[in-house]
């Protein structure tokens, strides 16, 4: 039987502020996500000049949550869990990890699975974009073209209305349902905040705002019931038109309408990091309680939880053609 190697593809995120500098440079390098002036000749040295101009406030915003990104900690326990459960269903395979921005890159995932006959290419972004699954798959094609790699690879570039996927995370809203007092849990509306992206994505063709809003309602039918919810994007940066609404504005206009409960679920990210942890628990706490909204809380991120482990295992096997156990 061949033995089987995935990676899980992700962002990525510093993981001390001596990190954060190389983090964001290479992040603005990228002309798959973000194209600044000048062309493709001018965009490293533009990069360098934002990565100075931001270099402090991002490591203080760092700082606020500990020094630096959980991020590759917790995909590590993602990759750990899945190979346990691969194997506990009888998939002879190694899982590891590729970073699009930090260590370990697309080519220490391939050099980690030297031993692995076939490969597959599973995203921790439940929601295609050019910008995040799009760029991982091209930065892995090219760490495979330089070393050769002609092994067989099946790619999983999107899952959005999953249904363990979905379930999971209807699993997070119930239990942060829980946190409010019995009578109150009706009234609560249900924030589903998504990482925003520049509108000529979406013009251009990109699926990620369909396949978002698609993910959201599959999670309300989950649910059951009637649920009053909202869809917001957050995280944007640079002068370039975003998807609206944004996250911060959507909390002023639920302040001036009355709104007390409000539970936040980072609906387009399956691990804490610094969107989760200070933009949405800190910052956007602060501004919520400072305007009314007392009953602010956020559902724990996904994480290593075993729903949504169990639901990557099952698109692994579904995509190698194995009967689900």
């Amino acid at each position: 039987m061949d033995r089987l190697g995935v990676i899980l593809l992700n962002l990525g995120g510093p993981g001390s502020a001596a990190e954060v500098a190389p983090f964001l440079r290479a992040l603005f390098s990228d002309r798959e996500i973000i194209r600044l002036p000048g062309g493709p000749l001018l965009q490293p040295l533009l990069a360098r000049l934002i990565t100075r101009l931001r270099r402090r406030s991002v490591i203080a915003n760092y700082a606020r949550i500990g020094g630096g990104s959980p991020i590759l900690d917790l995909t590590r326990a993602q990759a750990s869990g899945l190979a346990q459960i691969l194997g506990d269903r009888g998939v002879d395979g190694l899982v590891t990890i590729a970073m699009r921005y930090t260590r370990p890159s697309a080519a220490d995932a391939l050099a980690d699975l030297e031993e692995a006959d076939r490969l597959v290419a599973l995203t921790l972004y439940p929601h295609y974009s050019k910008a995040t699954t799009g760029s991982s798959l091209a930065d892995l094609e090219r760490a495979r073209q330089a070393i050769g790699d002609d092994r067989p690879l099946t790619v999983i570039d999107r899952y959005p209305t999953h249904e363990g996927y979905v379930e999971s995370v209807a699993m997070k809203i119930r239990a942060g349902l829980e946190d409010y007092p019995e009578d109150r849990r009706d009234g609560v509306v249900l924030l589903f905040s998504a990482h925003s992206l520049p509108r000529r994505f979406i013009d251009d063709g990109d699926p990620y705002l369909v396949e978002t809003m698609r993910c959201v309602n599959a999670v309300l039918d989950r649910l059951g019931g009637e649920r009053r919810f909202k869809l917001a994007f957050q995280s944007r940066s640079g002068p370039v038109e975003w998807l609206d609404p944004d996250t911060e504005i959507v909390i002023e206009e639920m302040a001036e309408a009355g709104e007390r409960d409000v539970l936040v679920v980072p609906i387009s990210f399956v691990s804490d990091h610094i969107e989760t942890l200070y933009e949405i628990d800190l910052l956007y706490g602060k501004k919520a309680r400072s305007l009314g909204i007392d009953g602010w809380r956020r559902a724990e991120s996904l994480n290593d939880s075993p729903a949504f482990l169990d639901a990557l295992a099952d698109l692994v096997i579904g995509a190698l053609g194995k009967a689900v156990e």
